[in-house]
């Protein structure tokens, strides 16, 4: 264990359970001295992300975007402070996971546009089912099945999903351990492919001129 001795304001700390320590938002700020850019950007991802009630009894983000750049602002002198606002730059909200993180940047890393988050198969639709990333005017979804995907009920689930999205004419590609492994360049290459054969499809390419 080694400790560091950091100038922390009063609303960069709180008290829980009995103990003294740094809030979310000023450890992940503080990390930004050891941490690579993709990392920060995942953990940024999860402070910033929108909740899920049902499942983490809470209704709000621990934090927003803006509310991050004015902290970072506040310790303009301290290490890792550039390092954090790239990763300010490349954090967006509706990452649920950090593998869905870590494939956008390889996505963007690899020239491909910027996806979409969370992209639900029928708009304003709560009950409509929803991809990881995709392209909405393409019609291409993107998933990353992680674990607990495997499980009986999720496997069924996910069936549903992809089939809905298949039926509306959409192209589902799903990753997983091994395209995380891989740094997503397999994946990136499908992902090229599939945007490549959307485009040339009459119908999607129209969609596209057209704006919808």
């Amino acid at each position: 264990m080694i400790g560091h001795t950091v100038i922390a304001i009063e609303d960069e700390i709180e008290y829980v359970q009995g103990i003294w320590m740094s809030t979310r938002s000023r450890t992940w700020l503080d990390l930004a001295r050891r941490l690579r850019v993709p990392d920060l950007v995942c953990m940024g991802d999860q402070l910033i992300r929108t909740p899920r009630p049902e499942f983490e009894e809470r209704e709000t983000a621990f934090t927003t975007l803006e509310a991050l750049r004015k902290l970072v602002d506040r310790h303009k002198n301290l290490q890792g402070v550039v390092r954090a606002r790239e990763a300010l730059d490349l954090m967006r909200v509706g990452a649920d996971s950090a593998p869905e993180s870590l494939l956008r940047l390889a996505m963007l890393d690899a020239g491909i546009p910027e996806p979409e988050l969370q992209v639900q198969l029928r708009q304003n639709d709560p009950f409509s089912p929803s991809a990881d990333l995709g392209f909405r005017v393409r019609r291409v979804a993107l998933q990353y099945d992680g674990g607990h995907h495997h499980e009986r009920e999720q496997i069924s689930s996910d069936r549903r999903r992809d089939k809905a999205f298949e039926s509306a004419g959409w192209t589902v590609l799903k990753f997983g351990k091994s395209d995380l492994a891989d740094n997503f360049s397999a994946a990136t290459q499908k992902i090229k492919s599939a945007l490549r054969s959307a485009w040339l499809d009459p119908a999607v390419s129209a969609g596209f001129s057209r704006g919808t």
